[in-house]
Formats: structure tokens, sequence, C-alpha cells
């Protein structure tokens, strides 16, 4: 560790390891990007890139005095990430004991690639429950036959719609137990689960073996990772949808997800218990709401996220970052929130409710709002109008925040990507006296602002982001090029199971990877995952 890192106070890998083994609430916060996160990190670690901090962090952990551990891997993130967050009003944070070589030399377990707990445990129930699945060619030949099957992608919808097995419809994980009924009326019509690789084809079709339906379920193994290696082709744009569910069916969906809640422990809390629950200041709570995206903005809970069940048993640290959390789930059906629940206590969640009843509680519609640390600092702001006016001057420098995906698919012309760690350190940007932050709605612009004020520079951030660029009909430039880029672009990792762009050989070391996951569990020791292995 350098001598500025010295001055924190740190947690040794020993006893955060401690902390996750019994069951005490931790937040191990990796502060790099997410391209070099996912190259190697310990199992709970949760990735919050310092300059990202202020957006993400009041989410992923919304108690003020809870633990926190943080690290990097000698990049000298830590130290502006520890204080950072004590600015905020968090009161127990430090620093990782030697950073994530220190991890390394305690004897921690390193993992690669992104919310790997999900992944890992997805492996763990196939090699515990033996889940049925089919190879891609076998489904292939199934379909050509004109078999009696359904496929059901449980993806996200935006995923299913870029590439999907021809002819399946998108279910979206936490969906599957609610609607198959409906979808598959004959018992003889067997269902076949795909996702793009392997953890959603396992939980989803896990989930209806465990729903009790009476067809034949079945994984497509390796999902569409596998359907492409084998030489089939995919559909492109596909929009088909599940159902709607009858009154008989959501009945039986409902009294079998009751029953695998009370065998994996699930809790329910009424209303009138809630808010003693939330008063608990020793307890780190969650409220999400597990219904579809579309549900939630026509209505919801105030204060409840959007967590759609599939995603948040896939993707488990996308919202939570404590280990060890309370995690409490509404639905309006009594079905989703108990089968992702039932998943969550298997994943080593101890303290997961299900709320019963909305009665009494304030609710609002629209999309979910930012959920920021604190209010936006005040900053110089220009309008679209007047920057479209002044884009030829070749004094102004217009930096983009977006992240680097967002950047390659649209950004003001003459824009140059960069990361907001290297704001203060690429020599154009310190030579620059007009500069004009921009982000995709503004706030990360916003946010980043007061770092670049000098006495002479001037600073502005582009008044509602490049949405406001579009809103008056102004083109965007694609890519990104060397040139335009005044950072590396590693703050997003390209995942080899998304797109249609990606190598076989990639595809296929995901796989072999994802087979390996179990044996890394049992070397890592810390997850606490618990398979239901009889019902």
């Amino acid at each position: 560790m350098n001598s500025i890192t010295n001055l924190l106070p740190v947690t040794s890998s020993e006893d955060v390891r401690q902390s996750l083994k019994n069951g005490v609430e931790i937040a191990l916060l990796d502060v790099r990007e997410e391209g070099p996160f996912a190259s190697a990190h310990p199992l709970f670690s949760v990735n919050v890139p310092v300059g990202r901090i202020e957006e993400r962090i009041a989410g992923l952990v919304p108690r003020k005095d809870a633990p926190i551990v943080v690290y990097d891997d000698g990049e000298g993130r830590t130290a502006k990430a520890v204080r950072l967050l004590q600015s905020l009003g968090y009161s127990a944070v430090s620093a990782l004991e030697g950073g994530l070589e220190g991890w390394k030399r305690s004897g921690g377990e390193i993992f690669i690639d992104v919310n790997v707990p999900s992944k890992a445990f997805g492996e763990l129930v196939e090699h515990v429950r033996h889940t049925p699945s089919l190879p891609a060619r076998e489904v292939h030949d199934r379909i050509a036959r004109g078999d009696d099957l359904v496929i059901l992608d449980a993806r996200r919808f935006v995923e299913y719609n870029v590439m999907a097995i021809p002819g399946g419809r998108s279910v979206p994980g936490g969906e599957l137990a609610l609607r198959v009924r409906d979808i598959a009326p004959s018992p003889e019509t067997t269902v076949i689960v795909n996702c793009a690789g392997r953890t959603r084809s396992i939980i989803g079709t896990q989930s209806l073996v465990n729903a009790g339906i009476p067809n034949p379920v079945f994984a497509l193994r390796n999902g569409t990772i596998g359907w492409t290696l084998e030489g089939l082709s995919l559909e492109h744009g596909a929009a088909r949808k599940g159902t709607d569910v009858s009154e008989q069916n959501h009945e039986a969906a409902r009294a079998r997800a009751k029953i695998l809640a009370e065998q994996t422990g699930v809790r329910t809390i009424a209303v009138k218990d809630l808010e003693r629950l939330l008063a608990d200041t020793e307890r780190t709570v969650y409220r999400l709401d597990v219904r579809s995206p579309e549900e939630y903005v026509e209505g919801h809970l105030k204060d409840f996220r959007s967590a759609p069940g599939g995603q948040l048993v896939q993707a488990t640290d996308e919202w939570v970052g404590v280990r060890h959390g309370t995690i409490i789930l509404a639905d309006d059906d009594g079905v989703r929130a108990r089968m992702t629940a039932h998943w969550l206590r298997q994943l080593g969640w101890n303290e997961v409710y299900v709320l019963e009843g909305w009665d009494g509680l304030p609710r609002e519609a629209g999309p979910e709002a930012p959920l920021l640390s604190g209010p936006l600092p005040e900053a110089e702001t220009i309008s679209a109008v007047d920057l479209h006016d002044r884009l030829e001057d070749e004094s102004i420098l217009v930096l983009d925040l977006a992240t680097s995906p967002v950047f390659r698919k649209g950004h003001i012309p003459g824009a140059r990507f960069v990361i907001r760690p290297d704001l203060l350190s690429h020599p154009a940007i310190r030579a620059a006296r007009e500069i004009v932050l921009v982000s995709p709605n503004g706030i990360a612009a916003h946010l980043a602002a007061p770092d670049l004020v000098g006495e002479h520079r001037r600073v502005r951030v582009l008044k509602g982001g490049t949405d406001a660029w579009l809103a008056e009909g102004y083109a965007l430039e694609t890519g990104l090029e060397d040139a335009q880029a005044f950072s590396v672009p590693d703050d997003v990792y390209k995942r080899p199971y998304e797109g249609t762009d990606n190598a076989a050989e990639a595809m296929q070391a995901y796989l072999d990877w994802e087979y390996g996951l179990v044996s890394q569990l049992e070397k890592d020791g810390t997850h606490g995952f618990r398979v239901l292995e009889s019902l």
C-alpha cells in the first residue's frame, strides 16, 4: 500500500471473510471500472467505480453506518473512494488491507466476469438438482419436426429482441411460474427455457420444476451461445410475449409459490410491521418491486425500486450492495415475490420478506427516479441550442461522461469520451479553458463539474444532457475511435453472451468458465448457498 492508503482505516481480508461466513452485514466495494473488475475480484465484491459512487451508492448501500470495505488493485482510487463516501455521510468505511493483491495473498479466491454469485449459484443448482436440459441440435430438430413444444426466453425483453431462438417468446424469469400454465395449457406440451448462456436457463427451468407444472421441462443447454456454436441461426427483432393469466392458473401458481416460500424460510410482513423493520437502525433494508418494468411504471409503492424477479436473481449485486442485508419484495399477484424470494433464500440471504398487501402504503406512477446520494451540485449550464451554435468553436472542449457503449451508439459531434477519474489527469483537459460536460441525462456531468472548476477555466454542463440535444433534433456521431477517447474504454465489460458479434472462442471460453464455478465455490467457502434438494 502507498503512504496515502496507509493513513486510511483498514480491514483485513480475514475479517471480511469472517463477516461473510457469519452472516454479518458487509459491503465489499470494488471501485475500479467494470473491465478490470471483471478480470479479477472476490466473490461478493460489488463494482461501484469511484466516478459513479454518487449515482449508485444510495441504492446499493442505503444505511449510512453499514460496514463498507473498499479496494482497488493499486490504481490509487481507494483513498479517494473512502473519503468521498465519508463526505457523503458513510461512517463505517475502511480500505481492504493490501487491496486486491492483499486478498490474493491471504488465500482469498479470485473470480472473473460479472454477477458471479448468481452464476455460480446457477451452476450449483444444476449440480445438486440435476436440472434437465437439451442440447441445441436436439431442440432444433424438435422444432423442425413440429413437435408440441414452447420455447420461453427467460432474459429481459430487450435481450430477447436482439437475438432469440426461432419461435421463442419473451417470458422473463420472474414471470415463468406465473404465466407458464396459460402458455402451455396441455400437460403434454414440452417447455424449453433459454437464456443467452446458462444461468437464467437453469434457474428458469428449475423454477418450473419447483412450481410443480406437469409438463416436461428442459433448459436449452448453453442458451443462445450453444445454439450459435452449433451453427444454427437466430431470430432478430422478435416481439412475442407471454399471455394473460387465467384465475384458475393464477391460483395454482400462487398456492405452489406459497409452499416453496415456506419450505425455504421466506417470511411475510404485513404493512403495519413494515415501519418497524425500516426503523431498525442496525439493519440495511432493501425494498424491491419484482413485477415487470411496465407494471412498475403504471403504478408502484413509494420508495420501492424496480427489480424484476428474474433479473434480481440473475444479478442481485446490481440492486443489493450489502451482503446479509434485509430484502423486502413486493408484487400484486402472490406469485412473483414468493418465487423470487425462495431463490434469494437459497442464495444465502437470511432475511427475505414478502410484503402482504399494499393497503395503507403510498403509491406513485412513472419510471424510477435516479436515486442519488444527495442534491446535484451547482453548475453553470449551457443549452443544447447554444452548444449547437458554438460547436465549430475550437476553443470549446466537449467531454462526454456516458459509458463507452452509449458513447459508441451516439454522441455529440466532436465530443471526447472520458471517465471521471481521468478528468484531472489528461493533458488536453488540463490545458482547456472552456469545457462543456455532457452525459445522457446530465446527472453525471453535473456531479463531475466541481472536479474541474478552476480560476483559469470555464466549465459548463449541457442542460438536460444528450437527451436534450436529441430533443432539439440535432444529429449524433457514432463510434469510438482512439482519437475520440481521453480514457481507455474499459468502463463496461463486454459480455460474451450479449450482442451478435462475439467470437466463437470467447463464447466457448465463457461456457468453460461457468462449468468450473462449482469447484471455485468449494475453494472460496464464503458463499452460504443452500440449494433446496427436495420438495
